[in-house]
């Protein structure tokens, strides 16, 4: 037994060394270390501080924070007062947030319907001046959402106001961020009565209102009602991104519409969404129209690393360092036009 390294005892290397089908080690691609990244989707500017650097120190160039969350209202149903407040509070915080963290850091603006809202409107009427501000990069999240919260929003009224917030992104040149309904993973116990079934999600599930959309498939349903409407808007499917993608949209999306997907992998937790799903898409549709998000916010248990480490899954499973740089950075800066 020959001995390659000046060791006591013979080690691994030893033994590898030995064998005839030993292998050369592999040509790890050191600019994966490096690349930056781009988070189209997430909450950032309800996040902490150390939260927000761990994007920067993970090597995030440019984010968009989204501020159309219903979640943060303290009142339900919700009054357009209540998403403006969200708007003016993430146009406020924007100049800090990327002043301190050294990231780009964009806004999307937009209606999410996963509650009624009492006078949409009024929100719809203020939103063109909105739309105007150099700061404000796409509208969204919005989509007809079957799950109701609190009190139930019509899947026709729910799919008019999604339609008119894609008329104004049409108006001003910009994409739209659809929040798509994810199918539930299987859950391997049931909790106790009253802890909720989503330890992890601060949200009080038990104030779900019966659905809006039945059948087979009312998460499918929701996304073809947000193509109808973009398509009636005269929108390009071009300048829509379906955030959350999964396995139950993604054929749909990538043979029916030209649509970009974004897998939403910050909290594989609850939706079942990780790097193996985004590498399997890339396998069989290309890099062309999938990107990945984080969709971080704090009322979700959910991991800023996300995408720095789906960077490195993605070439563990076989994805080539080109299409995981297009995924991750050039979609994303083409569709929002971020800093070049």
């Amino acid at each position: 037994m020959t001995t390659p390294h000046p060791t006591k005892r013979p080690t691994d290397a030893t033994y590898l060394a030995d064998r005839d089908t030993a292998e050369e080690p592999p040509d790890l691609p050191r600019e994966l270390l490096n690349l930056p990244w781009i988070d189209i989707h997430n909450h950032a500017h309800t996040l902490s501080w150390d939260d927000r650097e761990r994007y920067a120190l993970s090597g995030c160039r440019s984010m968009m924070m989204v501020a159309s969350g219903y979640h943060w209202t303290p009142y339900k149903p919700v009054e357009a007062d209540d998403i403006r407040f969200l708007w003016d509070d993430a146009i406020n915080r924007r100049e800090a947030i990327e002043r301190n963290h050294f990231f780009e850091a964009k806004l999307g603006l937009g209606v999410h319907t996963g509650v009624r809202i009492e006078d949409p409107d009024e929100l719809l009427a203020a939103m063109d001046a909105y739309c105007a501000l150099d700061e404000v990069v796409a509208v969204g999240e919005t989509g007809v959402v079957p799950s109701q919260h609190v009190e139930r929003w019509g899947v026709d009224e729910q799919q008019a106001v999604v339609q008119a917030q894609m008329e104004l992104a049409d108006d001003h040149g910009l994409p739209v961020l659809l929040h798509t309904p994810n199918t539930s993973t299987e859950s391997k116990r049931s909790y106790r009565d009253g802890l909720g079934v989503t330890p992890g999600y601060e949200k009080n599930a038990g104030l779900g209102a019966d659905p809006v959309l039945d059948g087979d498939n009312p998460a499918l349903e929701s996304v073809k009602r947000d193509v109808a409407a973009a398509r009636d808007a005269g929108l390009p499917e071009g300048r829509v991104v379906a955030s959350h993608a999964d396995r139950n949209n993604t054929e749909y999306l990538m043979e029916e519409t030209d649509c970009y997907l974004s897998y939403t992998i910050g909290h594989s937790w609850l939706v079942g969404v990780d790097a193996a799903d985004v590498a399997n898409a890339i396998d069989e549709y290309g890099p062309g129209r999938i990107m990945v998000d984080t969709d971080c916010a704090n009322v979700l248990r959910t991991d800023p690393y996300a995408l720095k480490r789906a960077i490195f899954e993605l070439y563990r499973y076989g994805i080539d360092v080109d299409e995981i740089r297009q995924v991750v950075l050039e979609n994303p800066r083409e569709v929002f036009d971020f800093e070049q």
